[in-house]
């Protein structure tokens, strides 16, 4: 499987982690640096303080700056600091000034200057950094309404600053999508890559469950928008397609012995290409980014091209005899960027692809992302003009397997300019870096469980690509700084249970049966009925999951490690959806009888009422 599908922990550490002594903290207050993620580095204390009291208004006179204070108005609310009014001109004592300024030059597209005092201002460039000066705002204000005086001018590092998730196979909840975009922004990170799967009204055959709908994802970056976080989708092509075309094995590549490959497309086909850009002109429909990912990664994951002698064949057709198998590949790739220009958007792939076999160099401008230590080293990549990524495999959760090292990572000072395999000297032609999440065994962990070894690793790489990567002089301290400013305004606890534990009956029509309810430790139910646990089970796996709408769900022996035994009670008009917590979708009745899982824009939902 894919070196992506590779995040653990129980929920109880993320409480430890919460409510842990802040060993770094009274230091920094001793020296009235207001404490903050990314850390403030250049803070110039002030005698006095700011106090955000009942009367403080929002100072905001342009459009840019209203739009920020909106936000910031509805987050301050959220975060249990009251409403308070958006207003044009003067300031008085206790305001909070929101001001873009774009003759501030040197503060670039995303830094701020914030001052505090008898009122508080953020000053920026643009309406980004006005934005980010917010952020910090909230963060000064989660241990209190008192900042201390003082002046900080923030300006990050690096241009990009991310988090990848894989949602192409098992599907992740809306909520938990929304509370990262929440999280990402209120750390300064700025960029979401989503691999992932928008149900298709031009190719309803490719429409097999991991989908989220058109609707979902523009009220996902609508949110994204509103909190300066771009969202980029991929498809990942001309490999790991099996996705979008497990039933078209027209487009399948064939090898040597007559087998179709349903996860690689066939790339010396022009229908394979035409069916890809009508994809990514599809997904523009819905998603607003200006760069497009495709991946083009591990096409011969598990094979090599001399399996499939028509793609020499149609490499040396096109470029000459003296061209290789990995010409036709770097063509592909060549031919989608094309069209994602033509569309305004720049084209993103991953490294591992770019072996140095090939004698078509791939387009200028293509950003590569860098996670693989292979053959064409990142000094290289960025001699040859390519914006260059970091999206190192040490930076990888995998759920079910390999997670970050985040604190031998904080330990050591890493920052972008270390790559898989080298470490470039300075940070030119370097756009950021990004943690990445991949579900390598989907039922490895619930999305809760994945949630508890994210935070500490998003944090971190807000950090190291806003500004000093290592601020504190230990991990410990830098967990408490994390702590202290705590999450977003507006994430949601999702592992909270909305009933007790203990016995009930459920009913639906068609349908009632008893079981004891039992949450779990990373905020699910088991559903015990005298036959045992509820679980979903049949039908084919995919990453170790049965994801195929249909699948039956009955009691087998109960086993507090399988996580295909947890459920979510999702409230509901007149009482909850159960929804398994990895397959993501709901039960209901069958028209004999049984429980069976579907999408649930496919089968309406069972709605059930609980009775003790």
């Amino acid at each position: 499987m894919r070196r992506r599908w590779r995040v653990a922990g129980v929920l109880a550490a993320l409480t430890l982690l919460l409510t842990a002594p802040l060993p770094a903290l009274a230091v920094e207050e001793a020296a009235q640096v207001p404490v903050t993620v990314p850390a403030l580095t250049d803070w110039t204390p002030a005698a006095g303080s700011y106090r955000y009291a009942p009367g403080a208004r929002l100072v905001a006179d342009g459009a840019s700056e209203r739009r920020v204070a909106g936000t910031l108005a509805d987050d301050l609310r959220a975060a249990g600091h009251g409403t308070v009014p958006v207003v044009p001109g003067g300031a008085r004592t206790g305001d909070i000034v929101i001001d873009v300024r774009p003759d501030r030059t040197s503060l670039g597209a995303e830094g701020y200057e914030l001052a505090a005092g008898k009122r508080l201002s953020v000053t920026a460039a643009t309406e980004t950094g006005a934005f980010y000066g917010t952020r910090t705002l909230l963060q000064l204000l989660a241990r209190g309404d008192t900042v201390p005086a003082g002046r900080t001018v923030d300006v990050p590092r690096y241009k990009e600053r991310g988090v990848g998730v894989c949602a192409c196979y098992i599907h992740v909840s809306m909520p938990w999508l929304e509370n990262l975009v929440r999280e990402m922004a209120y750390n300064k990170l700025n960029q979401l890559l989503l691999e992932l799967k928008v149900k298709s009204d031009a190719h309803p055959e490719a429409n097999t469950w991991g989908y989220y709908t058109k609707d979902e994802i523009r009220s996902l970056v609508a949110l994204g928008k509103r909190y300066h976080v771009e969202i980029i989708p991929e498809i990942n092509s001309p490999g790991h397609m099996d996705p979008w075309i497990e039933n078209r094995p027209d487009l399948q590549l064939t090898d040597s012995d007559g087998n179709k490959q349903p996860s690689r497309l066939d790339i010396t086909r022009p229908e394979a290409l035409a069916y890809y850009t009508g994809l990514i002109d599809e997904y523009a429909e819905v998603f607003t980014s200006t760069s497009w990912h495709m991946g083009a990664d591990e096409y011969m994951l598990g094979s090599d091209f001399a399996k499939y002698p028509q793609i020499l064949k149609y490499a040396q057709d096109r470029y000459g005899p003296g061209a290789t198998p990995q010409d036709a590949f770097i063509d592909f790739v060549n031919r989608v960027h094309a069209h994602a220009a033509d569309k305004g958007k720049r084209l993103r792939i991953w490294n591992d692809g770019l072996t140095g076999a090939n004698t078509v160099p791939v387009t200028a401008g293509t950003t590569v992302e860098h996670w693989l230590n292979v053959a064409t080293k990142p000094s290289r990549l960025r001699d040859q003009g390519y914006p260059l990524m970091n999206a190192a495999y040490a930076l990888y959760l995998v759920r079910g397997g390999f997670h970050s090292d985040t604190e031998g990572l904080y330990d050591q000072s890493w920052d972008p300019r270390s790559f898989e395999g080298e470490k470039l000297a300075t940070s030119d032609g370097i756009t950021g870096a990004k943690i990445s999440l991949w579900p390598d065994n989907g039922r490895g962990e619930t999305e809760n469980e994945v949630a508890v070894a994210l935070w500490p690793a998003l944090r971190h790489i807000a950090q190291a690509t806003w500004g000093d990567p290592h601020p504190d002089s230990t991990y410990a301290a830098f967990t408490a700084r994390g702590a202290a400013v705590g999450h977003a305004p507006g994430w949601r606890d999702l592992t909270r249970v909305p009933v007790a534990d203990g016995s009930y009956s459920f009913r639906t029509r068609g349908l009632t049966f008893d079981a004891e309810v039992a949450r779990t430790s990373d905020g699910y139910v088991t559903v015990r009925t005298a036959e045992g646990c509820l679980e979903v089970r049949g039908g084919k796996l995919t990453l170790n999951v049965p994801l195929q709408p249909g699948v039956a769900a009955a009691p087998q022996t109960c086993d507090p490690r399988n996580t295909l035994q947890r459920w979510q009670l999702e409230p509901a008009a007149g009482g909850y959806r159960l929804v398994n917590a990895i397959t993501r979708m709901p039960v209901g009745v069958t028209d004999d009888g049984r429980l069976a899982q579907y999408p649930p824009d496919q089968r309406t939902p069972a709605v059930w009422r609980l009775s003790a």
